[in-house]
């Protein structure tokens, strides 16, 4: 009789949820953000460092035609037309990305991210079919959004849009065409108004940013992506925001900007990260040679390692010398003592859960179906950011240093995960019964402490009066992990903490020579 993998059970049910809410339309996801009503609209914007682009007039936009013209008068009637007729859901629309575009790709992208965070299930013969990008619908559907894939995913896609939004400041400073609304006062206005000029449409130019950048990561998902492009774009025009000149070039800038960070993304080594059997064997075999006890899968049948090289990508906020140079020293020998008491003192934790402690198991524990530790940092600081009215294109700014910040310990992370290939807990002690699941790579450094030290040190910059709490956060979520019983309390979170915050060190630095500041 076939063994069955009850956590493949488990992790499919939680993903169809997430698929279900992924597939869900407006009405479904109607959350009573206000609309964004910046504090400063950033007018200096088209001055900030981008990320790849050389300059912020690297792709040329166009002068836009005169107000005056019968061709702007036509794009004026065409408003005129939709709101004589708006329907609920129109209004809907308009209601839900006026809460501002950068959130709302963002929630966009997690719901993508929790859709496809699913391991595939194994073949008859015990092996374990690859996702395929080149057949992204075949079973495994491309790609698996495991924890270093999305980290990379929020990365490319925020700093693209900040880049892109770079660049449509500065065209708008250098046009300063005018909104519609303020051309001609007898059109409905049904978003806040503002003294931003209108030309390129600032959200135009992240619905053609995220567009190519979210095909290129979650090909098989293209009809849905467009549909949210398409109804993006139509909802600034039914609300009076932006005539079709507007949204044709911030479209076009966008798609352009796009095509810099895909090139990039096509070239950081991600493609390679899977390895392959002889390489898997090979660092196991290191490992022995050096008299330690090399990490193994814990899932029946053995699954191969996720991403194991996914330590050799390009990172965003240094170069790949400092990865290594980010790299922490080895944890305690296997056979040590140190070792030994710190096996007992997750022995220890496992067999004493509390309410207290499963609350926070639960909270953090980021599985299979959903957002990925990534993305929940995203949430939580998407739900500060909103608190704090920032512009678009701030936004972007932060979003873009967090998303690479997450990216980048992603990166430092797996390069000492299967640098070591430290065995876990429960693989030292089988009588160690796991309160989560076991996640499928070697144990030291732990990557929630990783992702979480870097988030809260960056956010801390962002948002100082927050800084305390972001590292309350963090410092849970990596308890998180030692009181599930996967994680050793003192090597893994610990230095795994450790790690993260000089990673967010690297943010920092690069938030105070942006501009922006």
């Amino acid at each position: 009789m076939k063994k069955i993998n009850f956590y493949f059970v488990i992790v499919l049910a939680t993903a169809t949820m997430a698929i279900t809410a992924c597939n869900k339309d407006i009405e479904g996801r109607t959350d009573n953000i206000p609309a964004l009503t910046p504090s400063n609209i950033d007018l200096n914007a088209g001055t900030w460092k981008p990320v790849l682009l050389t300059s912020p007039s690297e792709f040329a936009v166009a002068a836009p035609g005169a107000t005056n013209t019968p061709d702007y008068v036509a794009q004026i009637n065409e408003i005129k037309s939709w709101q004589a007729n708006l329907t609920s859901d129109e209004k809907k629309i308009v209601q839900y990305w006026s809460a501002g575009a950068v959130l709302r790709w963002n929630e966009i992208l997690r719901e993508l991210v929790a859709k496809h965070n699913l391991p595939p299930y194994q073949n008859e013969d015990g092996t374990y079919p690859i996702p395929s990008a080149s057949n992204p619908l075949a079973y495994p559907q491309f790609p698996f959004a495991n924890p270093p894939y999305a980290a990379r995913a929020y990365a490319y896609v925020a700093a693209a849009q900040y880049d892109a939004l770079i660049a449509a400041w500065y065209y708008k400073t250098l046009y300063n065409r005018a909104a519609p609304y303020k051309v001609d006062s007898t059109l409905k206005v049904l978003i806040p108004k503002s003294d931003l000029p209108s030309y390129p449409s600032e959200d135009a130019v992240l619905a053609g940013v995220a567009t190519e950048m979210m095909k290129l990561l979650f090909p098989g998902d293209q009809d849905f992506i467009q549909q949210k492009a398409e109804e993006h774009k139509r909802a600034r025009i039914i609300a009076g925001a932006n005539v079709r000149s507007d949204i044709e070039a911030g479209e076009a800038l966008g798609k352009a900007v796009a095509q810099k960070f895909v090139a990039r993304a096509r070239g950081d080594r991600a493609g390679a990260a899977v390895g392959n059997a002889a390489l898997w064997k090979q660092m196991a075999d290191e490992c022995t040679e050096k008299g330690e006890t090399p990490w193994i899968s814990l899932e029946t049948p053995k699954r191969p390692p996720m991403l194991p090289l996914f330590g050799k990508v390009k990172p965003f906020l240094f170069d790949s010398l400092t990865v290594i140079a980010l790299r922490p020293g080895p944890p305690p020998s296997t056979s040590s003592a140190e070792m030994k008491a710190e096996v007992e003192e997750v022995y220890y934790q496992t067999s004493h859960p509390t309410r207290e402690k499963m609350r926070i198991i639960d909270f953090w524990s980021d599985g299979a179906g959903t957002y990925t530790p990534p993305g929940h940092w995203m949430s939580i600081a998407a739900e500060d950011f909103i608190r704090k009215n920032f512009s678009e294109v701030r936004w972007a700014r932060n979003m873009a240093l967090l998303a690479m910040t997450e990216m980048d310990a992603a990166i430092v992370c797996w390069d000492a995960k299967f640098t070591y290939f430290n065995p876990r807990p429960c693989q030292m002690n089988p009588n160690i019964k796991t309160l989560t699941g076991v996640p499928n790579f070697p144990s030291y450094i732990s990557g929630h402490s990783t992702f979480s030290g870097a988030a809260a040190k960056i956010l801390g910059h962002l948002i100082p009066e927050r800084a305390a709490a972001y590292e309350a956060m963090a410092d849970e979520a990596a308890r998180s992990r030692f009181y599930a019983g996967i994680h050793y309390n003192k090597s893994d979170c610990g230095v795994g903490l450790v790690v993260g915050r000089s990673v967010g060190d690297y943010a920092i630095q690069r938030a105070k020579t942006d501009g922006a500041e």
